[in-house]
């Protein structure tokens, strides 16, 4: 069970090394930007930083003209409990307008956000906005799956903040090389397409 977390990391990493980058100036410009959800608030109240690096890497982008609109791709299976309208709303308080927001509700895990962004959203190629080690992620599903994404490498949080998250991703390395090249998964839903500019 060892090596195959450690060759499912090694494997993610390595091979979406060069496609991410936290620089804003390394970054392509890219018509549409895909942000991952999590959630705004920590259970104690307090704000959570991955999401606030997110929002603020994001409209970095936007405002230097990097991308022109956004996919919000989040959980949203839970009353009272809405990724992806959570970041609309700090985004339109950053300044980002409305009209250049789309948002999936039916991204429950990032498998099902990237995934979605092609066969729903209609998008071949896209920024990613993540923190590093789950933008490594998307991108090795994209790459499997044929769409083209780069990493826009939000702020990463502290190793004593992050480290349960950390764990969580060595898991899901495992369970993403699964469900790509054992499983054959399929996100949870489909639904109707949805067209943007």
């Amino acid at each position: 069970m060892a090596v195959v977390v450690i060759v499912s990391h090694n494997w993610v990493k390595t091979s979406t090394k060069a496609l991410h980058h936290t620089a804003i100036d390394s970054i392509p410009t890219i018509k549409t930007a895909l942000v991952l959800g999590t959630i705004p608030t920590l259970k104690s109240g307090t704000a959570n930083p991955y999401f606030t690096h997110r929002i603020n890497m994001a409209i970095a982008l936007y405002t230097s003209g990097k991308v022109k609109q956004f996919v919000l791709s989040g959980d949203n299976h839970v009353e009272g409990y809405d990724e992806p309208e959570a970041m609309r709303q700090a985004l339109i308080a950053g300044g980002i307008p409305d009209s250049v927001l789309f948002l999936d509700y039916a991204g429950f895990r990032t498998f099902d956000s990237v995934i979605r962004l092609k066969a729903i959203f209609g998008q071949d190629s896209a920024i990613v906005v993540s923190q590093e080690f789950h933008n490594e992620r998307a991108i090795f599903i994209a790459n499997k799956e044929g769409l083209y994404l780069y990493g826009a490498d939000a702020e990463n949080v502290g190793s004593s903040f992050g480290r349960k998250t950390m764990l969580r991703e060595y898991i899901a390395r495992v369970k993403c090389v699964l469900d790509l090249y054992v499983l054959n998964t399929e996100p949870k839903f489909y639904g109707e397409q949805v067209v943007i500019p």
